[in-house]
């Protein structure tokens, strides 16, 4: 599978995940209800004066008003519209920009799975896991980039990932959609950490946002 079709995958269990569950359960995404998760997921993809303010906090404001706006929709017509996918005048429409959508998606997807009772993690497939690992190394050198210690993303097969340098090392080991999601600030997922325990305990501590 392309990562293309891994994010369209994720997608599709998303909306029927929304569904199942109706507008307004938990999420792992703060505050956040499944209704407003899908409403930030279709303006990031389809309100261009509104996405920037996803990352830009000065632009914070507007967008929570257009977020606000599409949550105040009907719920089915909203999960439809994120179904549907990205218009082709969105960038997030663009070939090169679709593998954001694997990391974007499956982490809200998981953002809704864990956040109900009774979650487990999903079972391993190799063509998603091997675009995960991927992201959970780039995203890793980001959110980690204040560790005091080095970190080292560990697959259970011994693949290795260095995130972080410095004077001693935390290993991170766990299937790589749980290191993806611990990199991400979640701490909801299995990971198993090794190294000093005050080191350990500095790294699982980490304000890990972007």
């Amino acid at each position: 599978m392309s990562a293309a079709q891994i994010a369209d995958a994720e997608r599709r269990d998303l909306a029927d995940l929304f569904l199942r569950l109706g507008p307004d359960q938990p999420t792992l995404c703060g505050d956040w209800t499944t209704r407003e998760l899908a409403a930030h997921l279709v303006v990031r993809e389809r309100r261009l004066d509104a996405a920037p303010g996803i990352l830009i906090p000065p632009l914070a404001g507007w967008t929570q008003r257009v977020q606000d706006q599409a949550a105040a929709g009907d719920f089915g017509e909203l999960v439809g519209t994120l179904r549907s996918g990205p218009p082709f005048w969105s960038p997030l429409a663009l070939p090169p920009l679709r593998a954001v959508d694997v990391q974007e998606f499956f982490i809200h997807h998981e953002d809704v799975r864990r956040a109900q009772s009774g979650w487990s993690p999903r079972p391993a497939d190799e063509a998603r896991d091997r675009v995960l690992w991927r992201m959970a190394g780039l995203l890793g050198r980001l959110t980690y980039r204040s560790s005091p210690v080095a970190v080292t993303l560990r697959r259970p097969d011994g693949t290795e990932t260095a995130v972080r340098s410095g004077p001693r090392t935390v290993i991170l080991t766990g299937e790589p959609g749980e290191l993806l999601l611990h990199a991400a600030g979640r701490d909801e997922c299995v990971v198993h950490p090794e190294g000093e325990p005050a080191d350990v305990a500095a790294v699982m501590a980490l304000d890990r946002g972007l």
